[in-house]
């Protein structure tokens, strides 16, 4: 059929068929061979090059933290725990706020501000990953191109893999790694999809909220979670007309945060506008930063916080090694399917078989 339309002998037809390149012989078979493969690093070499601040290293000893494969799980907490008598002396900065308010501008002028005062920068942006496919698109290092070519910064995009709130389940072992290699500030940049960020407040010292104006929030004390969890709040993209809203934005977050209980660090939040564009009010940021800080360490609760944390760092690991050790075993791999057939024919209660499973499992460890 494809014979009749096209026109063999017309070299001006669109229809024409062009031959196709035949096989090249002249290809060198041992390009490959020159082409050097990665060297297996010991959980010294990683160490060692963490310390030194070797940012390769500290690159390829983060995918062993964020790996699932249980050989990596074994060297990278290796390297964790020999990394973590170097760790803690940073300021742990998280800064939040919904999609499209300028997180990774903020952060990208912040940090160009702080390495030009002689600090280590590092960031670790969050990216929402796919609920369907687990995709994600990793583009911060796009987003803060200035930043990504600083020597003295080092930005690692992770995915969210689901963590509730956006926050990678790995991302506190990777805070310790970087403070190792001599990152002296650590940013942390969540998805900012709502009250579940309580996880990245959970591990930082300092918590950003990052807001725009007429955005409806401030009369309604916006998503009170948040609010209550913010050191302070920065009205961003307050430039040319949106200057006046954004300051008129301010006074009214101001007067909503009087109707909160005053926060366990004795900390007043502070309200103030900011522009990532014209550089306005990044000082701010920085400064009061400074401030709660040397603040909250007199009072002690800024030791007090991080012990906490550690304390839940605790609590967690244990559920999600319970978790991953039961999905892990026989038990779930031979009875789990069956049991969600049983479920979706209403021949059993979810909650029945979920306990009988887990009976099975301990038992199963007792021999």
């Amino acid at each position: 059929m494809y014979d009749q339309v096209i026109d063999k002998n017309n070299p001006n037809s669109a229809l024409k068929v062009t031959q196709g390149t035949e096989n090249r012989q002249d290809v060198n078979k041992d390009l490959f061979k020159h082409i050097k493969k990665v060297k297996s690093l010991s959980v010294e070499d990683y160490v060692e090059g963490i310390l030194s601040g070797n940012r390769t290293i500290l690159a390829r000893a983060i995918t062993l933290v964020e790996s699932n494969l249980y050989k990596h799980q074994l060297i990278a907490q290796e390297v964790i725990e020999k990394c973590l008598k170097h760790s803690g002396n940073s300021i742990r900065l998280g800064i939040t706020g919904v999609p499209g308010v300028g997180k990774s501008s903020v952060i990208e002028v912040l940090g160009k501000k702080l390495t030009s005062e002689g600090h280590k920068v590092a960031v670790l942006a969050i990216d929402p990953s796919s609920e369907r496919s687990g995709g994600s698109i990793l583009g911060d290092k796009t987003r803060m191109e200035l930043l990504s070519s600083d020597p003295n910064a080092f930005i690692r995009p992770s995915p969210s893999a689901g963590s509730l709130g956006g926050v990678a389940r790995k991302t506190r072992e990777i805070i310790i790694l970087c403070e190792a290699a001599g990152f002296d500030v650590v940013i942390i940049e969540t998805v900012g999809v709502g009250q579940s960020e309580v996880l990245a407040h959970s591990m930082v010292d300092f918590f950003l909220l990052l807001q725009l104006a007429n955005a409806g929030d401030e009369l309604q004390g916006i998503k009170r979670g948040i609010m209550e969890m913010a050191d302070a709040i920065a009205i961003n993209k307050a430039e040319g007309k949106e200057k006046e809203r954004s300051e008129l934005a301010a006074i009214n977050y101001r007067n909503a945060l009087h109707l909160f209980p005053p926060q366990e660090s004795g900390w007043q939040p502070k309200v103030f506008t900011c522009s990532a564009y014209s550089k306005m009010g990044i000082d701010d940021i920085w400064q009061n930063v400074l401030d709660y800080v040397e603040m909250t360490k007199k009072s002690g609760y800024f030791y007090k916080n991080r012990n906490t944390q550690n304390l839940r760092i605790l609590s967690e690991s244990i559920s999600q090694t319970l978790l991953d050790r039961f999905y892990d075993s026989d038990v779930a791999k031979t009875k789990l399917d069956i049991a969600k057939d049983d479920i979706l024919d209403n021949k059993v209660s979810a909650y029945i078989i979920a306990q009988k499973l887990i009976d099975e499992y301990f038992q199963s460890l007792k021999g």
